[in-house]
């Protein structure tokens, strides 16, 4: 597809009902669950024949939907409990087989006249499999080798949500079920590897970018990530460290990378930003927990007294953020710091993203 073409696609995009509909996934970041059953029907299917391939296939959406029922682990009032608990032992290695049995022995009794207990367990082993695997490719975190290792895996090669992933997953998957041929299974599968794959190659690209944007600075980056934004492998967001702050810009990446120059933060430090907090206070186990959750990616809004996850925001190459803690250091020790959310995207921004994606607002 030539650049003039690819643009005016995404201007068509823009003005069409996939403009509101990405905004509600922005707002809610309700496509993943889609993703995952997708992924989980597809490799459960490829051992179906065409007498239960749409049974087989159910149970494997649902088995890839499962791990993520550790979403139910929240508390009213520790606000970071949630983020501890998601993606952890029920997303791990280690936890598969025993995710798979419980699923299977739900499961069962609703299918036991027409397969065996082996077969239910088998599709809900190959579907709750692939979920912990495809969370990690994401930026958000994965513990996938739990209890053994605390560390989020993040491999950062597709977005939490990207239609153009899992829209021909499904349809291939659809596919098999309406002519009971396993083979669309296989392509299926085949797809999802081959945009898992370009996924790699294309952080690889934006990687290059990125490095020497901070040469061009006269930076030499302590730490450098990049992450997809939403929906696409174009557009990138770039994070590095260079002293005591983080650099934000967007990497636009097709046949050439151009970097849409972004903002910076100051790090989070605390005597510098909250020199009257406790340190033996609920508030500063929070922060530190919630460091952890952010993989020490923290900046601070002076204006919201917010300490922040410079991770994630509305538009690539900006620090405005998603989510982060309000801390009040006059309140009780005891008392838990306030979870907060922005996740509005507006006709301004939604507009600045396109420009980004197509090229237009970047240098």
């Amino acid at each position: 597809m030539k650049k003039s073409d690819l643009e005016q696609l995404i201007v068509r995009l823009s003005k069409s009902k996939i403009k509101s509909d990405f905004q509600t996934i922005f707002h809610e970041i309700n496509m993943d669950p889609l993703s995952q059953g997708t992924v989980g029907a597809a490799f459960a299917q490829s051992t179906a024949n065409k007498n239960n391939i749409l049974k087989i296939g159910i149970i494997g959406f649902f088995a890839g939907l499962a791990p993520d029922l550790d979403i139910l682990i929240q508390s009213s009032t520790d606000p970071v409990l949630f983020l501890e608990y998601h993606r952890q032992f029920s997303h791990s290695l280690f936890f598969i087989p025993f995710g798979s049995i419980i699923v299977a022995l739900l499961i069962f009794p609703l299918v036991k006249k027409s397969m065996s207990f082996k077969t239910v367990y088998i599709a809900s082993f190959l579907g709750y499999a692939t979920h912990g695997l495809l969370d990690a490719c994401t930026s958000y975190g994965t513990l996938l080798f739990w209890p053994f290792s605390n560390e989020r895996i993040t491999w950062n090669n597709i977005s939490i949500v990207d239609p153009l992933f899992t829209i021909p997953a499904l349809i291939l998957v659809g596919a098999a079920i309406k002519t009971k041929k396993r083979i669309y299974s296989f392509f299926s599968i085949g797809w999802v590897i081959f945009y898992l794959s370009l996924g790699f190659v294309q952080y690889e690209r934006a990687l290059s970018a990125a490095n020497d944007l901070a040469e061009s600075r006269g930076h030499n980056p302590e730490r450098l990530t990049l992450k997809p934004s939403f929906g696409n492998l174009i557009l990138w967001k770039s994070i590095y460290q260079n002293e005591q702050t983080f650099y934000v810009d967007a990497i636009r990446t097709v046949q050439s990378s151009i970097v849409c120059s972004g903002e910076s933060i100051e790090i989070f430090d605390y005597q510098k930003h909250l020199p009257g907090l406790d340190k033996e206070s609920q508030q500063a186990e929070d922060v530190e927990r919630f460091r952890w959750f952010s993989q020490d990616y923290l900046g601070f809004d002076k204006e919201k007294n917010l300490v922040t996850d410079v991770r994630y925001s509305m538009l690539p190459n900006q620090i405005e953020p998603m989510w982060g803690l309000i801390i009040n250091d006059q309140q009780d020790t005891n008392q838990h710091a306030i979870w907060w959310t922005g996740r509005d995207l507006d006709q301004k921004q939604w507009n600045l993203f396109i420009g980004m994606l197509s090229g237009k607002e970047c240098n």
